[in-house]
């Protein structure tokens, strides 16, 4: 009996969950769309994600993305909301299709272009530059490039003037300063490749 009913629950529980994915995705794109940003279609909102768009800047989000927000979602402990953000009107960010992110931070000043398949663990950040610009000892921003079918683990920082190249994968608590080739892995801090795949 008590197994019926640890069933039961689960099943409401999964059914109510998904309904309120569904209309916390709907919300999203509505909001975004009408600060400008640009969302294709079948992009999936698991929890409230956060679009800042600076004047004139370009957010875009290709087809069957994925934002994991809700702790429901993605199960490793996550620290906030996906946050999107531009900063100047020159900044741009695009994400390419069939990407999923849980509790990630972007923010550009230049520009982000992440490719197409590219799994973004839980709590990374990606910023193409460093607050703060007004102090003269900040350097200039500097525009990143993940490759496709990359594979970012939980914690990573993906710094200024990085480019990562195809198929590679970042372990977990890696902070990417200088670029990666494409087919490896590459983990520590600073992030270094330590072999082929």
């Amino acid at each position: 009996m008590i197994e019926f009913l640890n069933c039961l629950l689960r099943s409401c529980n999964r059914f109510l969950h998904n309904w309120w994915f569904k209309i916390v995705t709907v919300c999203n794109k509505t909001s975004a769309t009408i600060i400008g940003v640009k969302i294709s279609r079948h992009v999936r909102f698991n929890g409230w994600t956060s679009f800042f768009r600076a004047t004139d800047s370009k957010i875009q989000i290709g087809s069957n993305c994925t934002f994991n927000s809700s702790c429901y979602a993605n199960h490793i402990g996550l620290n906030h909301r996906c946050i999107i953000t531009t900063m100047t009107k020159e900044a741009s960010i695009r994400v390419g299709r069939n990407t999923g992110m849980s509790s990630t931070t972007i923010t550009s000043w230049d520009s982000i272009d992440i490719g197409e398949n590219v799994r973004i663990g839980a709590n990374c950040v990606i910023m193409d530059g460093d607050f703060h610009l007004d102090d003269p000892r900040t350097p200039r921003p500097s525009k990143i490039q993940i490759g496709n079918n990359v594979w970012l683990g939980a914690n990573v920082v993906v710094l200024k003037g990085v480019t990562i190249g195809d198929n590679s994968i970042i372990g977990m608590n890696s902070v990417v300063t200088k670029d990666i080739p494409a087919n490896c892995v590459a983990v520590g801090s600073p992030c270094k490749m330590v072999r082929v795949i």
